[in-house]
């Protein structure tokens, strides 16, 4: 899907190490509070001592997690958009973009608030827990959905900031909803006693927070600007342009949501020994996702910009630094897991058997930064240039090429064919990317310069 400038027009800007890094280092650091939410709401309902709450919330959060990564489209779908009016130099293009992005978010999010009965079903079916830990999830799943709108606006925001490439205010916006939700649930889960449901107030209430503060800032500024007739925001073309870049990122999202939930179902053939050595090397590579995702968000703003602008020589230089930095970056987590992560298998896990499978396989783990970066810096280029059908069908791709070697490496070579698995899916997917992108690049650049 291409989204063309109507006027044609070729805007000059200048990409280097400096913007890169001014939206990488932000995002970076806003994304790596994020497991502190976790961290303090089990840290919380662990001081009540019952392993079923402990469960319950963990199973609660799965569910939840779940509901939420499939509409993390609205995020990236809003950013690429936006960026591209913003290289345009198309203000109200930009305000329409969000304004288009909050509709949805206000009928989904309403939507899931109301079905959170049947969210919770569905996750204590999923789970097949025991009572205590179906009550705990219920309760949990019931009150953060309550919070839905409030999120999913958030994501709106969030893609509209990223998409003009303030990286900072992004960081404001995290560390608020963050901040709030944490300081909340030591508040009421732990110093109210309220446990799993004081957690989950804390949660609604910090998605609101940071809706309240990234709305008040952003209706300031739009003040400031032309007001913008209804006929613009509901453009039914325009609409139409976002629903089909959020079909395309939500099927990629859901394929790699399936692809994990396959190496996690696998690895528990292996038996439980192995499963928890998984999880806890699968750790390592969602960390170092934390930290390759703000790279990536820099590439979807720079790419999605240039190619609203028109302006070929920024797109590459965007391509190559965003590149060059996350590889760099990726290496780098790659020898500091090579040589730190027995340590660091020991500090989360005390079972003496656990830690010799995991560190057995670590090296698997700590690869899969190099492995994964060209896929994340992919990503973020296809994203933001709003080639969406590609990122879609390549990532179909991958997931057929994972189920072929997972049914052929794991009988084969055990656990070790499980992650050559993982390997190959992060590789090809970054390959088959990669294989399009030149042709891509000249199809949109050239069409941009006849127009001009």
């Amino acid at each position: 899907m291409d989204i063309a400038s109507p006027e044609g027009r070729v805007t000059p800007f200048a990409v280097t190490n400096r913007s890169v890094l001014a939206i990488a280092v932000p995002m970076t650091l806003a994304y790596l509070t994020t497991p502190f939410i976790g961290l303090v709401g089990t840290g919380v309902v662990g001081q009540f001592g019952d392993a079923a709450l402990l469960g319950g919330l963990a199973a609660g959060a799965v569910a939840f997690d779940v509901v939420f990564t499939s509409f993390n489209f609205l995020r990236a779908g809003t950013t690429a958009l936006v960026a591209q009016a913003f290289g345009r130099g198309d203000a109200s293009e930009e305000q329409a973009v969000f304004w288009r992005a909050v509709v949805i978010a206000l009928v989904a999010g309403i939507v899931l608030a109301l079905t959170a009965p049947l969210t919770s079903l569905a996750g204590q079916w999923f789970m097949s827990a025991e009572q205590r830990v179906n009550e705990t999830l219920d309760a949990y799943v019931r009150i953060r959905m309550l919070g839905a709108p409030f999120a999913l606006i958030n994501y709106a925001i969030l893609g509209y900031v990223l998409g003009r490439g303030e990286g900072s205010f992004a960081l404001l916006l995290q560390a608020s909803l963050n901040g709030v939700n944490i300081a909340l649930s030591l508040l009421l889960g732990l110093s109210l006693g309220w446990g799993v449901e004081g957690v989950a107030w804390a949660a609604v209430a910090g998605e609101a927070a940071g809706m309240a503060i990234g709305l008040v800032v952003l209706l300031r500024r739009f003040g400031r600007q032309p007001r913008l007739a209804p006929g613009r925001i509901f453009d039914a073309a325009a609409f139409r342009r976002l629903f089909v870049l959020n079909r395309d990122i939500m099927i990629r999202s859901l394929s790699l949501l399936v692809a994990f939930a396959l190496f996690t179902r696998q690895g528990a053939q292996f038996g439980t020994v192995t499963l928890a050595a998984n999880a806890v090397l699968m750790n390592f590579f969602i960390a170092a996702g934390f930290f390759l995702d703000g790279f990536a968000a820099a590439a979807e703003q720079l790419a999605g910009r240039a190619v609203g602008a028109r302006y070929e020589p920024a797109f590459r230089k965007a391509v190559y630094l965003c590149s060059i930095w996350g590889f760099a970056l990726a290496g780098s987590m790659t020898a500091v897991l090579m040589v730190f992560g027995p340590d660091l298998v020991a500090l989360i896990s005390t079972a003496e058997d656990v830690r010799a499978v995991a560190i057995a396989f670590l090296p698997w783990a700590a690869f899969t930064a190099l492995s994964g970066v060209l896929a994340f810096q992919m990503d973020g280029i296809f994203i933001g240039a709003a080639w969406s059908r590609d990122m879609r069908n390549m990532m179909v791709v991958s997931l057929v090429v994972f189920v072929v070697a997972l049914l052929t490496l794991t009988p084969a070579f055990g656990n070790h064919g499980l992650w050559a698995a993982l390997h190959l899916l992060l590789i090809v997917r970054g390959v088959c990317l990669l294989a399009i992108l030149g042709p891509r690049a000249r199809a949109t650049f050239q069409s941009g310069a006849a127009a001009h």
